[in-house]
């Protein structure tokens, strides 16, 4: 397992989005599955909570309770760290690159201004949460094909119901494809498939039905996992160039320098980022991080070339070290 905090955590996480397709449902159908979750909790019984695992189309679904806050779960599929939720303060972000996104999220438009936000991977919808907490009216869809998982996280771990949070079982790109042109102030790429990014999310022709959902100024997300030598990475960057003309990339700096495997956070957009601001930010968070952008960013592309549909591969699977 990753270490909860670690800038390791959530790498390969199994968001499945290459799979049978579901129907949608909304965020306001759950009053009843609030209840089910009290329960899980042990709320207000001095009962401590158990974990619950559930089958799922990905594999084998976990919640596990932490120990240090009281109605915290991480969830974990087949063992590898997917997310973790805090029941009590949905600000609380514990994986260091939902953290950066939280950053992101912070800076894409004033504070508490409410955004229309796409999240393309569902996990427990924590960065859905935090969105809806910071900003609240905020209007949000997330796209996660793993029907079994959203049923368990609906049930165990619901939404607010005021929250404006809807949630479609389906694919990914199939289902960005349903959202009309120029919605989304940020769209949240956060999608694993067995630990990798699914190839028909890794290409321009993806990317460039990112762009169509966004606004004018709006921002693209992408949580990426790569190790040495960081081949995948350096072509996600080279692919993100030809779409959009400003990038930034936040990363540990052993991940920088090809010594390990784990998470980068890449930000997109047509107009400039606050890259000092969010620099400032992921080098003071609890395991630090650096920003690239600019020239220092095109040189550590190298030269890669961008992912078309006709040759994109998934993101390369994880060592058995990645969550020990």
């Amino acid at each position: 397992m990753a270490r909860r905090g670690a800038s390791g955590g959530g790498t390969g996480a199994r968001k499945r989005s290459d799979r049978k397709a579901g129907s949608g449902t909304d965020s306001r159908a759950d009053g009843r599955a609030g209840r089910a979750a009290g329960r899980a909790a042990g709320r207000g019984t001095g009962r401590r909570a158990e974990p619950v695992a559930v089958p799922v189309d990905g594999g084998l679904a976990e919640l596990v309770p932490d120990r240090e806050r009281p109605h915290a779960w991480t969830l974990t599929l087949d063992g590898a760290p997917q997310s973790h939720v805090d029941l009590d303060d949905p600000t609380y972000l514990s994986f260091e690159y939902q953290r950066r996104i939280g950053h992101i999220a912070d800076l894409v438009a004033p504070a508490g201004q409410p955004l229309h936000v796409v999240h393309l991977g569902g996990g427990a919808f924590t960065l859905a949460r935090y969105i809806a907490a910071t900003r609240p009216r905020s209007t949000q869809q997330i796209v996660e094909v793993d029907a079994g998982l959203v049923q368990l996280v609906r049930r165990e771990l619901p939404l607010d119901p005021q929250a404006r949070i809807r949630v479609r079982a389906t694919d990914a790109r199939a289902g960005l494809g349903k959202i009309q042109d120029g919605w989304a102030d940020l769209v949240i790429a956060d999608v694993f498939s067995g630990a990798r990014t699914p190839a028909h999310l890794t290409s321009t022709e993806f990317l460039a039905e990112v762009r169509r959902v966004l606004k004018p100024g709006g921002s693209y997300v992408a949580n990426l996992a790569d190790g040495p030598p960081l081949t995948h990475l350096r072509g996600q960057i080279a692919t993100a160039a030809t779409v959009f003309p400003e990038l930034a990339l936040a990363a540990d700096p052993t991940v920088w320098r090809g010594r390990r495997f784990g998470n980068a956070v890449l930000l997109a957009s047509d107009l400039p980022l606050k890259v000092a601001e969010l620099t400032r930010r992921v080098a003071t968070d609890p395991h630090p991080g650096r920003v690239e952008h600019g020239r220092a960013l095109a040189d550590f592309t190298g030269g890669a070339a961008a992912v078309s549909d006709a040759d994109a591969r998934p993101s390369p699977a994880p060592p058995p070290s990645a969550f020990g």
